[in-house]
């Protein structure tokens, strides 16, 4: 099953989609990979949707990854006395750690942290943003402030500090078991959420211990400072716009996509862009225009996954959903101006024999016009390498690893095909034209281009290109 676009869709399940059904469906419409949002999910819900998607992948008999995302530290306010108190712009309110139910003056906040870490100065924002206080001043046991944009709070609502660095880990209890327990099941990606620092990446890769890759999902203000220390220690980034959203100004927020995704491709590593992309679509069957050139700006910025979250998960329409992000996809790679821009950002290759030879393989391709990249890959680096030139031409990456084939799922151009090791190098020859032919990619009287790794089986040894022939026979 060929797809006809090299970004990814990853969609994400939920009551509206986690029957094995509405999996297929999801699938055939266009999912490359699903995500499983552990805020709502349960241990022996993630094991049943696990193991219905592995059901799909052995039944149409391709790779499918599975991203199991992380809720992270969630940060609320206490209860209201009458369950909500309405606050206007100018007066005073205080957070305080008196647990009793507050009123229209002052409220509960229960992470004691964030009296230690706040400065007079610093914006607290409340219910995804729409309300905005600033702390006039700083108590052991208070925080005095000024509100800037009022509203209705209510019970237990959501809590940003955008100014502030808070001395929270970013996994929690939950989150630890959470964790260890979609690893050990075999999901392909775990996103670890609110990311601030690189030792909070270290952490989570120190848990997985390799059993799936770690995607750090970037929406903290203060992650932006040391991005690129995140890069180097992650397998894959997010770009979380929600929370980013609410945290920075709503005017920033295309330009830090653009400077996250563009990092990333320099990196070498796969980045999703995720939130509100088809949202109107959780209730109606067509997206909004805005909609539609959010989605395409993605993908010719060139990211390698475009998400969808509540329009797959509780929507009306999930596999619509999932088709109309597979449309926008094929449509915007299929425009004239894209592969320019494509070209446009691609960066010079790392002074490593590996990314020499992607290098090469991608201008010998386009140079002469070759069917695909074959590429040998263990370990999965190969594929993310030769992905990372951005080809004009599709990449089929082979792999005997089951893993690999579906952590390579997600990333941009790969037709990840699991296939037993070759024996020699006339077989590495015979098994990637076969292959190649077989998943209509080459015709007979095409040539394709092979990388591998000499010795064969060397993970990280990529060391060989190869132009082979496809014969009459």
């Amino acid at each position: 099953m060929r797809r006809n676009r090299s970004v990814k869709v990853i969609a994400t399940l939920g009551p509206a989609s986690s029957s094995p059904e509405m999996i297929e469906k999801l699938f055939l419409a266009g999912a490359d990979v699903f995500r499983i949002n552990m805020s709502h999910t349960a241990h022996k819900q993630l094991e049943e949707l696990h193991g219905a998607i592995r059901q799909v992948e052995a039944k149409l008999s391709r790779p499918i990854g599975i991203l199991a995302d992380l809720q992270g530290p969630k940060l609320r306010l206490g209860t209201f006395r009458n369950g909500e108190a309405r606050i206007d712009a100018g007066q005073t309110f205080t957070f305080d750690t008196d647990s009793q139910p507050g009123d229209a003056t002052r409220v509960y906040l229960r992470h004691p942290e964030i009296f230690s870490a706040v400065r007079k100065g610093d914006n607290l924002l409340v219910n995804d943003g729409r309300i905005r206080v600033e702390i006039t001043d700083v108590k052991p046991d208070r925080l005095i402030t000024r509100v800037v944009f009022g509203g209705m709070l209510s019970d237990k609502k959501g809590l940003n500090l955008p100014d502030t660095i808070l001395p929270i880990p970013a996994l929690t209890e939950k989150d630890r078991a959470d964790l260890d327990f979609a690893a050990n099941i075999g999901v392909d990606w775990i996103a670890l959420s609110f990311v601030q620092r690189p030792d909070d990446v270290a952490e989570a890769r120190k848990l997985i211990a390799g059993r799936a890759g770690v995607m750090a999902k970037i929406e903290k203000p203060s992650a932006l400072n040391v991005l690129q220390e995140i890069l180097e220690i992650s397998d894959g980034i997010m770009v979380a716009r929600g929370d980013l959203g609410v945290e920075l100004p709503l005017e920033t927020v295309p330009a830090r996509q653009k400077q996250i995704t563009r990092a990333a491709r320099r990196a070498g590593r796969p980045v999703v862009v995720a939130t509100q992309m088809l949202e109107s679509m959780i209730v109606e069957p067509v997206p909004t225009r805005a909609e539609v050139s959010d989605v395409a700006t993605a993908v010719y910025e060139g990211a390698d996954a475009i998400m969808l979250s509540a329009e797959s998960a509780t929507g009306k329409w999930p596999d619509k959903a999932v088709a109309t992000m597979d449309a926008i996809a094929r449509s915007v790679e299929n425009d004239a101006f894209y592969r320019g821009i494509i070209t446009a950002q691609r960066s010079d290759p790392e002074p490593t024999s590996a990314d020499a030879i992607s290098a090469a393989a991608r201008q010998v391709a386009e140079t002469l016009n070759l069917a695909a990249i074959v590429c040998y890959t263990a370990s999965g680096s190969t594929g993310i390498r030769v992905s990372r030139e951005r080809p004009d031409v599709p990449i089929i990456a082979l792999s005997p690893i089951t893993q690999t084939s579906r952590r390579l799922a997600l990333v941009w151009g790969l037709h990840c095909v699991l296939t037993d090791d070759a024996h020699d190098l006339d077989d590495m020859v015979s098994r990637a034209c076969n292959i190649a032919q077989a998943e209509g990619f080459a015709d007979p009287g095409q040539r394709i281009i092979i990388t591998a790794g000499v010795p064969l089986g060397t993970p990280g040894a990529t060391n060989m290109l190869r132009i082979a022939y496809l014969g009459r026979d």
